[in-house]
């Protein structure tokens, strides 16, 4: 069994910090390629950022800049460090994988900033 286990978010003011954990167990984790998604209120869910098995990166545009995703392999868990943060930061945040040709995701994880 797969599981991802998300911790950290919380409330911040704009301008802000936050960090998002998420500790995988059930996979061989440093093959994998882990993702950070959101969905804001009334929004579809959408894809923040990405980090390949090699250490490459991906990120959306509106988070480019201001969001790092990372990786320690020896603790099998992703990380989303959350830097200037805006009002429009406010989502859901989800960690996810593809694990054998399935989606596998985190439970969610409340992310509030004001203004």
């Amino acid at each position: 069994q797969v599981y991802l286990v998300q911790s950290g978010g919380g409330q911040a003011q704009a301008g802000g910090s936050l960090r998002l954990s998420c500790a995988t167990s059930g996979i061989n984790f440093r093959i994998y390629t882990m993702n950070w998604h959101r969905q804001a209120p009334a929004k579809q869910r959408e894809l923040v950022a990405s980090i390949n098995s090699g250490g490459a990166t991906n990120y959306t545009d509106g988070v480019a800049g201001r969001f790092t995703i990372s990786r320690d392999n020896r603790l099998s868990t992703v990380y989303l460090h959350m830097n200037s943060l805006k009002p429009e930061d406010t989502a859901v945040y989800y960690c996810h994988t593809r694990y054998k040709g399935s989606d596998v995701w985190g439970r969610g994880t409340q992310v509030t900033v004001f203004s």
